[in-house]
C-alpha cells in the first residue's frame, strides 16, 4: 500500500485511559451513544466492532475475528497500559494534537501521553471550557476583559482552539463580532441563569459566537465539531454551510478553520474548503466508526477540496482501539484511491506519494506550525510502524 509507511500527525484526538475498564464501560466508550444496546444485543455488533476484532485482536496475540467477549477478556489480562502501547505503536503516529476540553473520563494529559507512549503531543484548548472555568470568578461587566486575558494565557501553550457550539446551539455566528454592550448583557443572562452548584455550561448563543470571534483575533487554527456526534448534537444545525457568511467575513483574518468529522456533511465541508482559502476538513471519528465503509468517507473528502486542505485525524477518545482502527482504515482507503488514480493515469507515483504525505502529516505540520513548537522531523525520533526504534 502506498500509505503503509507514511507517518501520521493526528490533528484532532483525545487522551487515553490507562486504568482497567469494566466490559460495559469499554462498550460505552466504543460508541457515540449514551446507552448500551438493549434486548440482549451486543453494542459492538457494529462496523467498529468488526474493526476491533479484525485489526486490533492480532496485536493482542489473538486470532483475527475473535469474539468481542474473548477480546475484552484478553484486553483485561494484558492491562490497558500494555494494550495502549501495542496498538498505538502500530498506528505509525508521530504527533498527537490533543483536545483537552472533554473530560467525561480520566483520560491522561498530552504530556502523559508523550511519556507513556513516546509520541509527540500538542494541545488544542476548548473555547467553551475557558469561559466555563472563568465563570465562578467573573462578572457580567468583567467577562469580556477576563475572557480575553484567559484566552491569551491559554494561547501561549496551545497550537489552536476548538468550539463545540454544534452541541449547544448549532452554527449560529454572525458576520461580525457582537458589541461590548451585547456581550455584557449576554454574560449577565448566562451567569445569573446558571446554578453554580450544578456547574457552568456555555450555551448562550451570543457568548458562543463571541468566544469564537475572540479566538479569530489570535490568528490560530480553530476547530469546529461538525455533524455526527453524541446525543447532544442537533444534526441539522451542524451543517457547516451555515458558516458560509462567517467564513466570508474572516477570509483575511489570519485564522484557519478546521472542520472536524463532517459526516454526513463531507461534501459540504469539501465545497467550503474548495472555496475558502482558510477552511480545511477531515473525516476523523467516522474513520473508525464506519469500519469497512470508511473508504467512502475518505473518498468524499478528496473529491473537490484541494489536497493541501485535507487532514488526517482519528478523534480517538479513551480507547487505543479508536486510534488503531482509524489509522488502518485511512491507510487502506487512501492507498486504494491512489492506486485507482495511478491505474487511470491521473497522476505519477511521486505525486501520489506527495498527496498522501500532505494529508497524513504535511498539512497539519504547516497549518499548526508544529515546527515552531519543537514538533517537526528534526526533533522527532523516527519510528517504524511496529514501534521499534
Amino acid at each position: 500500500m502506498i500509505a503503509s509507511d507514511v507517518r501520521l500527525v493526528d490533528h484532532h484526538c483525545h487522551g487515553l485511559l490507562f486504568d482497567a475498564l469494566p466490559a460495559d464501560e469499554f462498550r460505552l466508550l466504543a460508541t457515540e451513544s449514551d446507552w448500551l444496546s438493549i434486548d440482549g444485543t451486543e453494542t459492538l455488533d457494529s462496523p467498529f466492532g468488526l474493526g476491533i476484532r479484525s485489526r486490533c485482536a492480532p496485536l493482542l496475540g489473538l486470532p483475527r475475528h475473535v469474539s468481542i467477549a474473548d477480546y475484552l477478556a484478553r484486553r483485561d489480562e494484558l492491562g490497558a497500559p500494555e494494550v495502549n502501547r501495542r496498538l498505538m505503536a502500530s498506528t505509525g503516529t508521530d504527533v498527537l494534537i490533543l483536545d483537552t476540553g472533554f473530560t467525561a473520563s480520566d483520560v491522561v494529559s498530552p504530556s502523559s501521553m508523550t511519556v507513556e507512549l513516546g509520541i509527540g503531543s500538542a494541545e488544542i484548548v476548548r473555547l467553551e471550557r475557558i469561559a466555563e472555568e472563568l465563570a465562578p470568578s467573573t462578572t457580567a461587566s468583567g467577562f469580556l476583559a477576563d475572557f480575553r486575558e484567559a484566552l491569551q494565557r491559554a494561547s501561549a501553550s496551545a497550537v489552536g482552539f476548538k468550539s463545540v457550539m454544534a452541541y449547544r446551539t448549532g452554527f449560529d455566528i454572525p458576520d461580525s463580532p457582537f458589541t461590548a454592550a451585547e456581550v455584557e448583557a449576554a454574560a449577565a443572562e448566562w451567569l445569573t441563569g446558571t446554578n453554580p452548584e450544578v456547574g457552568y455550561r456555555l450555551d448562550h448563543r451570543v457568548l458562543l459566537a463571541h468566544v469564537v470571534w475572540e479566538a479569530v483575533a489570535l490568528a490560530k487554527p480553530i476547530q469546529f465539531h461538525v455533524g455526527f456526534g453524541d446525543s447532544d448534537v442537533h444534526l441539522h444545525l451542524s451543517d457547516p454551510t451555515r458558516l458560509t457568511g462567517f467564513f466570508r467575513a474572516t477570509h483575511a483574518s489570519g485564522a484557519s478553520f478546521m472542520l472536524l468529522h463532517c459526516y454526513p456533511f463531507i461534501r459540504e465541508a469539501g465545497s467550503l474548503a474548495h472555496i475558502f482559502p482558510h477552511v480545511y476538513l477531515d473525516v476523523g471519528l467516522v474513520s473508525h466508526y464506519m469500519g469497512a465503509s470508511a473508504g467512502f468517507a475518505v473518498r468524499e473528502s478528496l473529491e473537490i477540496a484541494p489536497f493541501h486542505k485535507v487532514l488526517y485525524s482519528s478523534d480517538a477518545y479513551g480507547l487505543a482501539e479508536h486510534y488503531l482502527v482509524s489509522a488502518t482504515s485511512w491507510r487502506s482507503a487512501i492507498s486504494r484511491i491512489a492506486d485507482e488514480w495511478l491505474a487511470d493515469d491521473w497522476l505519477t507515483t511521486g505525486e501520489a506519494d506527495r498527496i498522501v504525505e500532505l494529508v497524513a502529516a504535511g498539512n497539519a505540520r504547516r497549518v499548526y506550525e508544529l515546527g515552531n513548537h519543537g514538533l517537526d522531523d528534526r526533533v522527532l525520533e523516527a519510528r517504524r510502524l511496529d514501534g521499534s526504534r
